[in-house]
């Protein structure tokens, strides 16, 4: 079992977390009321079964099911959920626990950080994307008018515990989608690690222990260091500035097949690795080796010329921006990421182009 401190909670990483998590009840026996769990069908399904097996406490919580994926991250799942507590009785001495991805460990940090002016959380993350970086970190939110994490705050659950295991019940593209954001803290962090992810073993899930605690170490010192945001936390957000606007447009066409977070990061990363060589001399080398590997792992995006103004307007909405100019994080190389970084209309623009070709010589 590995412990890893952050602010004024743990993140617990072990292939049997059920022990942490009952010994954290036991010791925290007197201070909750009553449990709430929060699931999807597939967490439901995948995960809770094995929790409850071996937790007693859970077969006394309160089960709060709600439809997988980005479209539950809204303020009236919230309001449905928020109207269950109080039906169910719960009050500030509750806690509430969140099993499942990061749409689970956003929103449900979220309801439980405002219920009653919040009561504690803990996660149980069971994604990779979970497990690496929505359970950790203290950001919680929903999305509004499918511009992502539009309304949130920062609060800190009262514990995380993950187990990798978890990773078995998913399949490949969601599996890949969590993969996105370990490859982004390699890119922003650690060149050595850099090289192991770029050799990850896809045929041995249980081979990703080493990968999630580097992952787990590299974003938890950055948000020691920057809680709230206003510096070196940013860093946190290469890919994501054109990566949630990608997602953002994937889910307005409304329809059943739209992209993954790490899907959307991915397209991101790429055009962004194409702005740090035009903007912090990140060398064509790197460029050309973060390109070739993440296009040959991530299904092409087609990007139409049209998206492409609306792929801009998208970005403007983006949190980190200032003064009206869209705010980037980029790499000046690979293992060091430079913050507050700006860029023009057609220069984002020129990397999606840079994106597109990409695919067409690659694919």
């Amino acid at each position: 079992m590995t412990e890893i401190r952050s602010n004024n909670y743990s993140v617990f990483i072990s292939d049997d977390i059920t022990k942490e998590i009952n010994r954290f009840l036991k010791t925290n026996k007197t201070k909750y009321s009553k449990l709430f769990i929060l699931v999807d069908e597939n967490s439901l399904k995948f995960c809770y079964p094995q929790l409850v097996e071996k937790i007693d406490a859970f077969k006394e919580g309160e089960i709060i099911e709600i439809d997988s994926g980005e479209e539950s991250k809204t303020i009236d799942v919230c309001v449905q959920i928020w109207n269950a507590l109080s039906e169910y009785g719960a009050d500030r001495r509750s806690l509430f626990i969140n099993i499942g991805g990061g749409v689970i460990s956003d929103m449900g940090g979220f309801i439980a950080s405002t219920f009653k002016r919040g009561i504690d959380f803990i996660n149980i993350p069971t994604t990779l994307l979970s497990q690496v970086d929505a359970s950790i970190g203290g950001k919680v939110g929903v999305d509004m008018n499918h511009l992502k994490n539009e309304i949130g705050l920062f609060n800190n659950p009262a514990a995380v515990f993950i187990n990798s295991r978890f990773l078995n019940t998913l399949d490949k593209r969601q599996v890949l989608s969590g993969f996105a954001e370990m490859i982004k803290h390699a890119l922003i962090a650690d060149a050595n690690y850099w090289i192991k992810v770029t050799n990850a073993d896809f045929a041995d899930l249980d081979s990703f222990d080493e990968l999630i605690k580097t992952s787990v170490h590299i974003k938890n010192t950055i948000v020691l260091e920057d809680p709230k945001e206003q510096n070196i936390r940013k860093a946190l957000n290469f890919g994501h500035t054109i990566g949630h606007a990608v997602e953002t447009h994937s889910l307005e066409q409304h329809n059943n097949s739209h992209l993954f977070h790490g899907e959307a990061v991915a397209v991101g990363m790429v055009c962004e690795a194409y702005l740090s060589n035009k903007i912090c001399k990140l060398s064509k080398k790197n460029l050309d080796e973060i390109t070739q590997f993440i296009i040959s792992k991530y299904k092409a995006v087609k990007i139409e010329e049209m998206d492409k103004h609306r792929l801009i307007e998208l970005m403007r909405h983006d949190k980190k921006n200032e003064k009206g100019d869209i705010n980037f994080s980029l790499l000046s190389e690979i293992g060091k990421c430079e913050i507050n970084k700006k860029a023009k209309a057609d220069e984002i623009i020129e990397s999606l182009k840079y994106y597109s070709e990409q695919i067409k010589l690659m694919k």
